[in-house]
């Protein structure tokens, strides 16, 4: 198309919706529909669920899914990608805001929209300073145990709304278990029916729905993915027609959500003074952070699927962009939804219209819908949140840790542990801390390797596990990580004992094959070293240095007092080389 030609090319990127919009094919419209029909009827029942596990009305769930879904939508790279309130989110909002309002209040929504600005515009700064790289300090260890803490929190969390009991606000689990062990008396029963009833709907749903569908061989697979999906709609409709009906609000005492504003959300900056921000921003970057590794790992396994690309530093962007979306319409912070991008996904979605779409079902929802929900048991709600994360703990992630890398499973406990006990944003920041106090340890001890050459063959292997060649007056040395500070003093500890035992040994060989870096600290010792070789009658060498590493050390002293003979290409031509030189 001559006109998507003309466009330019920053504006392309900043905007990558341009491309399907420009080049629709009007075959994948049904798909874009169903798909778009689908979502939408999922989203109402779990953005309501999930605001109010943020302490939040249910309204502020289904704004924070109106306009952050149309951006990421024009914005996002991920075709598939679903983006609204989730249960993660809302926790962090729960715990932290909970802490400077009361939940529910004016002022505490209008600390949860200041959150949605902060992050929106720290993942805006992020994406385009290129930064999508600085997530890698999320491990996957510390990932697992943040979610799966995360779930157990929210799961009791929800436990006062399954039992229709009232608890007061507790931050940490321990506390939580005290209180709900000391309220399991005063359980309300007509509450609890409706809550096991719900739980029991939503897992016929998810499990057996499936597999009944199944049988109908002429039934389509994606089909039935998708009304495995449609269990929240069910408990909704179904349990706000039985309360509604009875009467269980009034004469039973079942918590229902009450009167919910109709009408779409205007435009507006939360009503805080600018020196009230200061205290959102440690919790907005753990937000940032949190959303975005949801949102990144969601966008690239549906991507994948279909072989197409998702741009990292794009992602942070959009999905900043549809924070402040929220932020400025009465809504909080948002990230990717795995189960409504996956319901997408297999619903026939091809194109961000599919998200358009939902929007525009979502919004005459909240026009039009909203007074319908006024008999809405709050258990019904509790029972769809509770079902929603339970799948977030992963009970084999330790197990399969622990027999591959103890290290890390330690590194996974940990934060779970912590952040049952301490909280969910301190929690995370010992898993981080964690995990790259685990790394440097790790790093300050590299594997060396002694290696000899295998008969006949140009292959050097390590003398512990093979049978090899080696010549008594040289040593072939391999380090197995870059060389930085912290390991420096290891290496220089570990050459000078490995020389000291060969009383005839002239030669010492560094093989530099799996070095990637040396820093000024590592660069130091190593020249030290090589003087303390010379001192003892022993010629230090190099060898398969990698280029970008040679680059560094063109300009070094090291490099002038080695030389060019004493580096070289292989470890092959070090050997030959060597094995001829005289031993004395």
């Amino acid at each position: 198309m001559k006109w998507f030609q003309s466009i330019p090319s920053w504006l392309k990127r900043l905007i990558p919706a341009l491309d399907w919009i420009c080049h629709y094919d009007r075959k994948h419209l049904p798909g874009d529909g169903l798909a778009g029909v689908i979502v939408a009827t999922l989203v109402i029942p779990q953005a309501m669920a999930f605001a109010l596990l943020a302490g939040l009305p249910p309204q502020v769930g289904v704004y924070a899914s109106l306009l952050p879904l149309a951006v990421y939508a024009l914005l996002g790279t991920s075709r598939f990608l679903s983006v609204g309130p989730s249960a993660l989110i809302s926790l962090l909002i729960l715990t932290q805001v909970g802490a400077l309002a009361e939940p529910g209040s004016p002022r505490y929504l209008a600390f949860a929209m200041a959150t949605a600005l902060i992050a929106g515009v720290m993942q805006i700064a992020m994406g385009a300073a290129r930064l999508g790289v600085l997530t890698n300090f999320l491990s996957h260890p510390v990932l697992s145990g943040f979610t799966s803490a995360a779930a157990c929190h929210i799961a009791l969390s929800q436990m006062k709304h399954l039992l229709g009991v009232p608890l007061p606000r507790a931050d940490h689990v321990h506390e939580l278990l005290a209180e709900l062990a000391r309220a399991v008396p005063q359980t309300r029963w007509p509450t609890l029916a409706i809550s096991i009833a719900s739980v029991l709907l939503l897992l016929a749903f998810q499990y057996l729905l499936p597999r009944v569908l199944a049988r109908w061989k002429t039934f389509p697979a994606a089909l039935a993915q998708s009304l495995s999906k449609s269990g929240p709609v069910v408990v909704v409709i179904a349990g706000t027609a039985i309360v509604a009906a009875l009467q269980l609000g009034t004469s039973h005492g079942v918590s229902i959500i009450g009167e919910i504003p109709g009408g779409l959300p205007g435009f507006a900056l939360p009503a805080l003074a600018a020196s009230e921000f200061l205290p959102l921003i440690p919790l907005a970057l753990t937000v940032s952070f949190v959303g975005y590794v949801e949102t990144i790992s969601i966008a690239k396994s549906l991507a994948a699927k279909r072989r197409q690309k998702v741009d990292a530093n794009q992602e942070f962007i959009a999905l900043g962009a549809a924070n402040l979306a929220a932020g400025v319409t009465g809504g909080y912070p948002v990230d990717g939804s795995f189960a409504r991008s996956m319901v997408n996904f297999t619903a026939g979605a091809h194109t961000g219209l599919a998200s358009l779409i939902t929007m525009i079902l979502v919004g005459v929802a909240a026009l039009f819908l909203m007074p319908l929900f006024h008999h809405l048991p709050q258990a019904a709600l509790a029972a769809i949140i509770i079902i929603a994360v339970i799948g977030l703990v992963d009970v084999r992630m330790p197990l399969r840790l622990w027999r591959y890398n103890k290290a890390d499973a330690a590194a996974l406990l940990l934060t779970f542990n912590a952040v049952l006990a301490v909280g969910v944003t301190k929690g995370i920041l010992i898993g981080v801390a964690a995990t790259v106090a685990l790394y440097l340890w790790r790093t300050s001890r590299p594997h060396m390797a002694v290696v000899g050459r295998i008969a006949n063959t140009e292959h050097f292997r390590n003398v512990r596990r093979h049978d090899v060649q080696t010549l008594p007056h040289v040593l072939l040395l391999r380090i197995d990580e870059s060389l930085y500070f912290a390991n420096a003093k290891h290496v220089e500890d570990f050459v000078l004992c490995a020389t000291a035992d060969r009383p005839h040994l002239r030669h010492l060989v560094l093989i530099c094959s799996a070095i990637n870096f040396i820093d000024a600290s590592a660069l130091e010792t190593l020249t030290d070293l090589r003087a303390s070789l010379q001192d003892a009658g022993i010629e230090l060498y190099l060898t398969e240095v990698k280029g970008p590493v040679m680059d560094r050390l063109a300009h070094t002293e090291l490099l002038e007092q080695l030389g060019s003979e004493r580096i070289f290409l292989t470890t092959q031509e070090a050997y030959e080389k060597l094995a001829s030189a005289s031993p004395a």
